[in-house]
């Protein structure tokens, strides 16, 4: 058994690319970053922030999805597989390329960021829905956290 399953949540870096390939089959390109956060170790040595960039493939409706929403900011949650390339350059190198092949995304931040969210996967591409807000508590005291203590979490 083997598993090819990658989950990124991150910034598109670029609007997406869509081109449309024999039989109106729409295909998009567009790259994530997504950021580790700086931290301090234990023993006072500073790890520096870490960007990675992503090379994203959507198909069919995502990739219609994706040429009208994902704009370079847009923070998206794609679910997918990677997939590598290999070729030889003009100087006889060979050279590989890994893209992840999202089968499911969705559009997160605010709506004013996205114009609209959007959730869809690859064997459908349902209509825009509204984002999802975070919940509102009325009392923000939790039966297991101290007195005068939100269980809010940091993110």
């Amino acid at each position: 058994m083997s598993v090819n399953k990658v989950i990124l949540v991150g910034n598109a870096g670029d609007d997406a690319k869509v081109r449309y390939l024999e039989n109106n089959v729409a295909v998009a390109n567009f790259s994530v970053a997504t950021t580790e956060r700086a931290y301090t170790l234990s023993n006072g040595t500073q790890v520096p922030e870490r960007t990675e960039w992503h090379n994203v493939v959507v198909w069919r409706g995502l990739a219609e999805i994706a040429e009208k929403y994902v704009k370079k900011g847009t923070q998206v949650y794609i679910e997918g597989k990677i997939q590598s390339r290999t070729w030889t350059d003009k100087d006889g190198n060979k050279r590989y390329s890994y893209d992840i092949l999202a089968d499911n995304m969705q559009l997160l931040g605010r709506k004013s960021d996205t114009q609209a969210a959007v959730s869809a996967s690859a064997e459908e591409a349902p209509a825009p829905k509204k984002a999802a807000s975070k919940p509102v508590k009325a009392d923000n005291s939790a039966p297991f956290a101290p007195a005068g203590q939100s269980d809010d979490l940091p993110f």
